[in-house]
């Protein structure tokens, strides 16, 4: 059998593969291409990036969690203007498709950095993140009521040129009203899942293991979560679905793109394994050969 097609365009961005890091576990870029080439990528995914500088949440801000980890950074970032001038130049350069995640605390505040981002002319696609939820002001609360989001998505768009994905929160009701309401805001496509809330005590200290007391769940854990609500999204849309939650495995991301997803985001498996992405390339690539798949369109929603 010749060579499977991995190529997917999603919002008018031709990917090579369907495989990129999700946000805030790649970093911008910099310490993962020291192992490989990015231009490896379907794309690479910036970390969140607001209009201020941002220190995060106070430390231990990490922890190992049964299935995956949690963590409550809290947005730490160098904020959009140096973005824009040092990590996006060197990002256009890699030859790979860069998507920002922008993020904010008030419906100004994104639409002012979503309007930097798509001026610099150096990015590629505008991830809007409105699901995190170790933030006090902003983040989550954006992402959880439908006319809320719906307004949010309607006025970043007025000032975005470039696709606009939304990233949304597993921590709802109804998923499906949310993507409903980010689709009538203008989106050009989702991003989900993003972590879970958790928490975790240490009972000898008699305290959370993390200083913010709850943080996101993230890994294996949370996948047959994310696969399911995925699901129920591609269902009621007609745009596009990034899917993510607990991807480690080619097998992993097939069982995303058979409930429906276009392309996959990888987020903590790349603290295990720096290479998590291009193995993950390469096991789809190998699970389409021994199935005899083309490409990945003949198995895209094949459940539904």
């Amino acid at each position: 059998m010749s060579v499977p097609d991995l190529s997917v365009e999603i919002a008018g961005l031709h990917l090579r593969n369907p495989v990129m890091p999700a946000s805030g576990c790649f970093g911008f870029g910099r310490e993962y291409a020291r192992f490989y080439p990015l231009n490896q990528l379907g794309a690479v995914v910036t970390k969140a990036v607001t209009l201020e500088p941002r220190l995060g949440n106070p430390t231990p801000r990490v922890a190992e969690a049964g299935g995956g980890m949690l963590n409550a950074i809290g947005l730490a970032n160098p904020g959009v203007r140096h973005v824009a001038a040092v990590e996006l130049p060197w990002l256009a350069k890699q030859g790979v498709p860069v998507i920002v995640n922008a993020a904010g605390q008030t419906k100004d505040e994104y639409v002012e950095v979503v309007r930097i981002i798509s001026a610099s002319g150096l990015a590629n696609a505008v991830e809007l993140n409105v699901s995190c939820p170790n933030v006090k002001a902003g983040g989550i609360s954006f992402g959880v009521s439908p006319q809320v989001l719906e307004d949010l998505v309607c006025s970043v768009r007025k000032v975005c040129s470039l696709p606009l994905f939304v990233k949304l929160s597993p921590n709802v009701t109804d998923i499906r009203q949310i993507a409903l309401a980010a689709q009538a805001g203008g989106a050009d496509g989702l991003t989900l899942i993003n972590t879970l809330i958790g928490m975790q005590i240490d009972i000898r200290r008699r305290r959370p293991v993390l200083a913010n007391k709850t943080g996101g769940l993230s890994g294996p854990a949370v996948k047959p979560v994310a696969v399911r609500m995925v699901y129920e999204v591609t269902q009621v849309v007609g745009i596009p679905v990034i899917g993510m939650g607990g991807i480690y495995s080619g097998e992993d991301a097939v069982e995303f793109i058979m409930a429906g997803a276009s392309a996959v985001m990888v987020g903590t498996a790349n603290f295990t394994d720096p290479f998590a992405c291009p193995r993950i390339i390469a096991e789809i690539a190998q699970f389409m050969q021994e199935h005899g798949i083309g490409s990945l369109a003949e198995i895209r929603g094949c459940i539904a």
